[in-house]
């Protein structure tokens, strides 16, 4: 965005190549001075303080999808293309767009759910170089702590969409697995788009992980690889839908003059 690798803004200042300690590695290294510990409990009201921020701001979301992806593809890369025409399918459809906030896949799907005109949201991260929030975000929240932010992620969506990506990609498509398979949360969508890229990695949890008795062959249905864009969202609206109609009451049935006698 016109700004040079490693230069952070605050304001007036501009700050370049200088790396800066960032929250989530302050909480998890071991501090050297015991000194630091007394800062513990004020970073556990700083990340309460979180948690309440992204509740409120999401609290009237409505049905929303979260995307997740390569931040380094860049058009006319494909994955970017289609990540761009899922968010506006699903966004005609009635689904708000939640993404990083950053760029690359996040940025195509941001932008797809405003040119669909649903509402594009992105959940940045303080990163040790800073990355700013993409410019098609209509609601954007900014979190010191990779946790609370996941959190927010799986919280408010009713499905996944996985495009080809890095770590922090599997990452989130791993924790998905993890959560759906053990109950945690129930049972949602979780797309894997593009084929082409996912083939190995589902080929080797079919030959070496359900093989060898690491999963159960039911897990495999966790996951739905295509690449087909409507096939996709057709997914998504489907389930919403029957999780809209199963969560209505029964309507309870009208007594019989028979039943009486």
């Amino acid at each position: 965005m016109g700004e040079q690798s490693g230069e952070r803004r605050t304001g007036g200042i501009v700050r370049r190549g200088v790396e800066r300690q960032i929250e989530d590695r302050k909480l998890l290294e071991r501090p050297e001075a015991p000194e630091f510990l007394e800062s513990d409990p004020w970073r556990v009201l700083r990340i309460q303080a979180e948690f309440v921020a992204g509740f409120d701001a999401l609290a009237t979301l409505g049905p929303a999808v979260t995307f997740f992806g390569s931040a380094r593809v860049r058009p006319p890369d494909p994955m970017y293309d289609a990540a761009r025409a899922m968010a506006a399918e699903l966004a005609r459809r009635g689904f708000a767009v939640i993404t990083g906030g950053g760029p690359g896949t996040m940025e195509a799907a941001n932008m797809g759910a405003r040119e669909g005109r649903g509402l594009s949201v992105g959940l940045n991260i303080e990163l040790p170089f800073e990355q700013g929030l993409n410019e098609y975000v209509n609601l954007g929240i900014e979190f010191h702590y990779f946790f609370v932010r996941k959190t927010m992620f799986v919280k408010y969506a009713e499905a996944f969409v996985i495009f080809p990506g890095g770590f922090g990609t599997m990452d989130e498509l791993f924790e998905a697995l993890t959560l759906i398979q053990t109950g945690k949360i129930v049972h949602f969508p979780v797309i894997m788009f593009g084929s082409d890229y996912w083939a190995g990695l589902h080929q080797w949890i079919r030959d070496r992980v359900l093989a060898e008795g690491k999963i159960s062959p039911e897990d495999l249905n966790l996951m739905v690889v295509t690449d087909d864009i409507q096939h996709a969202a057709d997914i998504v609206q489907q389930y919403y839908q029957r999780k809209v109609l199963e969560s209505k009451p029964q309507a309870r049935a009208e007594p019989k003059k028979s039943d009486a006698q």
